[in-house]
């Protein structure tokens, strides 16, 4: 058997020092060019391995060289053509090289193109973004950073990222609370998303499903979803909502008629005072802010019912408006939670920042095309403010909401026992 006679690793070694003279030129091609040479002598070690040395002759070799070809890897969100030696068998079937394998299965591409998406980075301006308009790493036809290329990466990358969130299991998840609360896309497209929050206060995005308004059929389908994927009925929970009529609907529907549900304060508040002349505004807030920090809810509820009474010729809609849901208003209080804790129970304030990420991450799109495409943006942003999400402010409090949704649940419990005996009497 002959000897190889070229060296596997001189030329990649040669590609090296060249590039390493021009390193004060440019950098940014130096570990373009390390790179690509590093990988080259990672494919020419694997083909050795698979048919033995350059130009041998070993017997009963199954396993031969067939020249080289183009291929392109991923560089700096785009692409970039490299060498690679082709291995076939006897068979005819050509043989994978898995240093080459491994540097296509990752995709660094479709990453980029999602994470500078979600920082507002226009498809127009990704291969800006991407490379230096002065650089010498070129842009040429088929690199991947045009704005078709990396939406269609972007397009693939978050659709599968959506599946298999909307498919993960909850059922592991020990879910204190959640919230639920509508986006608004479109005229005839809302997007309604829930977050939970664990009993170590962390902070959860649950799943988000499309309709055309906030009614009981949407809400009940996102509901449906979450227990399909393991969130438990049979448990009691604190729901917080926006005050829309259908989200209670369908929570009692699913969770039982006796779950708890909080409808958001600072939502209330602010669409009181908004129906009010200036001059009464600053009174208002401050009787319902009054009431809210009342640890005793009958005291809580006399207070609100006054201030509805006292404003009955003066705004009789707004009177009205006050009472409307009154017993949902002060969930968090008859449950005897801290202050602390139903200062960030009581709002929605934690969904709200979600969707300002989500509004912020959507701002470049200009033409929504469809439901699929707002569900893509939506839970891509969702999934990205998750990243940013802290601990519930009070969550050393949270083991009081635990006992309090036992006792509330044991309670109901009790109730409904002494109704069907006297039922049956």
């Amino acid at each position: 058997m002959k000897k190889a006679t070229t060296s596997a690793g001189a030329v990649p070694a040669a590609i090296v020092d060249e590039a390493w003279q021009e390193v004060g030129a440019s950098f940014d091609r130096f570990c373009l060019t390390a790179g690509l040479a590093t990988l080259s002598a990672m494919m020419e070690e694997d083909a050795t391995g698979l048919c033995g040395p350059r130009y041998g002759r070993a017997a009963g070799r199954d396993r031969y060289r067939w020249g080289k070809t183009k291929g392109k890897v991923g560089f700096h969100g785009g692409k970039v053509e490299v060498d690679r030696p082709r291995v076939r068998g006897r068979d005819g079937g050509e043989l994978v090289l898995p240093s080459w394998e491994a540097a296509l299965s990752e995709d660094l591409l479709g990453k980029w193109a999602l994470n500078l998406m979600l920082i507002n980075v226009s498809t127009r301006r990704f291969g800006r973004a991407v490379r230096l308009p002065g650089g010498d790493v070129p842009s040429p036809q088929g690199a991947g950073v045009s704005k078709s290329a990396v939406s269609r990466r972007f397009v693939a990358l978050s659709a599968e990222r959506m599946r298999d969130w909307m498919a993960a299991d909850l059922s592991a998840l020990d879910l204190l609370a959640i919230q639920i609360d509508g986006i608004h896309i479109e005229a005839d497209l809302m997007l309604l998303a829930a977050v939970g929050i664990d009993g170590d206060g962390e902070k959860h995005p649950l799943g988000v499903i499309e309709g055309a308004s906030e009614n009981a059929a949407v809400a009940q389908a996102l509901l449906d979803n979450l227990v399909g994927r393991g969130l438990d009925p049979a448990i009691r929970r604190l729901f917080i909502i926006d005050g829309a009529k259908a989200l209670s609907k369908a929570i009692r529907n699913t969770f039982g008629r006796d779950t708890p549900i909080q409808r958001c304060q600072v939502h209330k508040a602010r669409n009181i005072a908004e129906r009010l002349p200036k001059p009464l505004q600053a009174g208002v807030r401050k009787a319902l802010r009054q009431a809210w920090e009342l640890d005793d809810a009958d005291k809580a509820e006399k207070l609100i019912r006054n201030l509805a009474r006292r404003l009955e010729r003066d705004a009789p809609g707004v009177s009205a408006s006050i009472l409307e849901g009154i017993d949902e208003i002060l969930t968090v209080t008859r449950l005897g939670l801290p202050v602390e804790l139903r200062r960030s129970l009581a709002c929605t304030n934690i969904i709200e920042n979600m969707n300002g990420t989500v509004r912020r991450v959507c701002r470049n799109v200009k033409r929504w095309q469809d439901a699929a495409m707002a569900l893509r943006w939506t839970a891509a942003a969702m999934l990205e403010a998750a990243k940013g999400f802290r601990r519930l402010k009070a969550h050393k409090q949270l083991p009081a909401l635990r006992r309090a949704l036992a006792a509330h649940q044991a309670g109901n419990a009790i109730s409904h026992d002494l109704e069907q005996q006297a039922v049956a009497a």
